[in-house]
């Protein structure tokens, strides 16, 4: 077997398609983007690997397929198709909360941490939001969604820094990018006395979306019932000795089971 026919072979083994055409394999990624295999030594074997726009011609002055990798084994072809899938699906997520294009979350607005392209925000309840962090483990894409009840002090916090960055001028003056980042550390600074549920990791994201949808109607109530929780407000509990000293000394233990056989006699 050729090389392009052991990857297509490998391909099918997980479920994803691919075609022959020419000197080229092509595996569709989404409707708009695929992977090309070109074979560059079938003894080695060797195969580059392209990122390309789906269905455009080939002769098309405008068409650029990028280079990103070489495969030199079946692993190495099927586990790099996945990769991309995964970033795809990655990306798609993070577009689809941005946009709030499903309607189970088209009352919560997202918007995308400035340190952080992976993660979006959204205020939810009275002084709280959701944070859900997209990425890929492991070649699976996931979602990790956190409650976040922000301290009482967090929107006096943030007043008092937006009116200093904002109002800088002369040589001080920040770019909005600078800024943007000073505000994002400042939030997670606030954050960091936060109270938080986790709500999970979601590698189904039909039921992310689900899940989103009930975090955004149960906000205030998990607000108001996250109350901070203080040590100190709690006594240690007792601890009793179970072979009874804390009751006396060994000698009165003795004296007391030499009582009880007294009174037996």
């Amino acid at each position: 077997m050729s090389f392009f026919e052991d990857i297509a072979a490998g391909l099918d083994r997980e479920g994803i398609e691919s075609r022959v055409h020419d000197d080229t394999m092509f595996v569709p990624i989404t409707s708009d983007v695929e992977i090309h295999f070109e074979e560059i030594d079938p003894h080695l074997p060797a195969a580059n690997v392209y990122i390309a726009a789906a269905d455009v011609d080939a002769d098309d002055d405008e068409f650029e397929a990028v280079l990103v990798s070489v495969v030199f084994s079946v692993e190495d072809a099927v586990a790099t198709v996945a990769q991309h899938m995964a970033t795809d699906q990655v990306i798609t997520v993070l577009r689809d909360l941005l946009e709030g294009t499903d309607e189970r979350i088209g009352d919560v607005e997202f918007y995308q941490d400035p340190l952080d392209p992976h993660l979006v925000r959204a205020e939810v309840g009275e002084n709280a939001e959701l944070q859900v962090q997209v990425e890929e483990v492991d070649g699976s894409p996931c979602a990790t969604v956190t409650f976040v009840a922000l301290p009482d002090s967090y929107d006096d916090l943030l007043d008092d820094a937006i009116g200093e960055l904002w109002d800088s001028d002369g040589d001080a003056e920040l770019t909005e990018e600078d800024r943007e980042h000073l505000f994002a550390t400042l939030h997670a600074e606030a954050a960091a006395d936060a109270e938080t549920l986790d709500l999970g990791v979601f590698y189904d994201f039909d039921r992310l979306f689900d899940v989103l949808s009930l975090a955004a109607d149960h906000a205030e109530d998990w607000e108001a019932q996250l109350l901070p929780f203080d040590e100190d407000d709690f006594d240690e509990p007792d601890v009793y000795d179970i072979f009874g000293a804390d009751h006396g000394d060994e000698d009165d233990l003795e004296d007391d089971v030499e009582d009880e056989e007294d009174d037996e006699d």
